[in-house]
């Protein structure tokens, strides 16, 4: 165990530039051998939480250092905490908050920072509980092309970019890919096979356009009806040419696959066959997907996100999880293995690479449970 607090988020990435990965959990970053506590940032408590829904890092201001971008579920401002440099990581001094947009939009259940238009820049990706939310997506567009970037779409929400603080190369512009449809629950990927990266929440999915995705509004195609994990893992589970989706019930027992099986003639619906992976615990509010075993498949790592409200949800009180789940293409099933049980559950996200320098995948979480890291043996 690293720290134990309520904070859910935490990333890896090489913060001081000594050529080993750190990990960044909230409040705190961990430096990469001997992983002692060093602060990085307040945050408030907030009813059982703390006010941050994850942690994400990106060199916002081009000095070739990686900072920690940051949103929250009920404040409506995303921060940039700015990387301080040697002398200051050394000393353990705070990292230099600064405003990177002020969303307006509240009650948000995490965000993805993924690449979805191609163009090598990831994407601040928001997710809202709220089912009539508009589904926001930010561009990182560098500040000196901000007013020609705000003439695209931005007019629908009233989205202009903020003059962030702290010589930010780069701003949020924000596009709305629909005014009323998100709900809990997202992810990113091609779900019918176009070759664009669709978006998809907790209500149905959204198609990304032909062209100029950020110049219109998205397709909505409300195929489904969920209250699913962040994130989603879309991928062609069966190998049979079109994508599956793997979702884990964020505040309930479930977790399953959804076999894409073709469209439906007469009402344009993808269709799907659900198949059960697990329901003997409850909260797989988060999954990842990668080769942790090293045998050239990827394979499924979730658990029990603990206390995700604050006990009230089923399950809520059992005690915390950890897994991973490997596929077999032949019986097209998953057969699940113990990482940890008892003490070791989930947050909002799950790091899995090699942490350490010894070529295996390793794992960190950060949940109410602790953050702890996992060596791989």
């Amino acid at each position: 165990m690293l720290a134990l607090d309520a904070n859910e988020g935490v990333v890896a990435g090489d913060v001081d530039g000594d050529g080993t990965i750190d990990l960044v959990a909230g409040r705190n970053w961990f430096k990469g051998g001997d992983w002692a506590a060093r602060p990085l940032r307040n945050i408030d408590d907030w009813n059982g939480y703390v006010q941050s829904n994850g942690d994400y890092l990106f060199d916002v201001n081009g000095d070739g250092r990686l900072d920690v971008i940051a949103g929250s579920f009920l404040p409506t401002e995303v921060f940039w905490y700015e990387n301080p440099g040697d002398e200051s990581l050394r000393l353990g001094k705070q990292w230099p908050a600064h405003l990177l947009k002020d969303t307006k939009k509240s009650q948000n259940e995490g965000q993805l920072f993924e690449d979805i238009d191609g163009d090598g820049r990831p994407e601040w990706i928001v997710n809202s509980w709220k089912k009539d939310c508009p589904m926001m997506v930010y561009r990182l567009v560098e500040s000196s092309s901000v007013d020609a970037a705000d003439s695209s779409n931005e007019k629908a929400e009233n989205e202009t970019a903020d003059a962030s603080d702290g010589n930010a190369k780069y701003t949020l512009v924000g596009h709305a890919l629909g005014e009323t449809a998100n709900g809990h629950g997202v992810a990113v990927g091609d779900l019918n096979g176009d070759g664009k990266t669709d978006v998809l929440v907790g209500q149905g999915w959204y198609q990304q356009p032909e062209s100029n995705p950020w110049t219109q509004p998205w397709i909505f195609h409300a195929d489904w009806d969920l209250h699913s994990s962040l994130p989603m893992i879309v991928t062609d589970l069966d190998q049979d040419g079109d994508s599956d989706i793997i979702i884990g019930k964020g505040h309930d027992y479930g977790l399953s696959w959804w076999e894409q099986t073709g469209v439906d003639e007469s009402t344009g619906k993808l269709n799907f066959e659900v198949h059960e992976i697990d329901s003997s615990y409850s909260q797989p509010h988060s999954l990842a997907w990668v080769d942790l075993d090293g045998d050239g498949n990827k394979d499924l790592i979730t658990g029990k996100r603990y206390y995700a409200h604050n006990s009230r949800d089923p399950g809520g009180t059992e005690p915390p999880c950890l897994y991973y789940y490997t596929w077999d293409q032949k019986t097209k099933t998953f057969t699940r293995h113990t990482i940890d049980e008892g003490h070791v559950g989930c947050g909002l996200q799950i790091v899995a690479q090699d942490l350490n320098g010894d070529s295996k995948v390793d794992i960190a979480v950060a949940g109410k449970s602790g953050t702890y890291l996992l060596l791989a043996k």
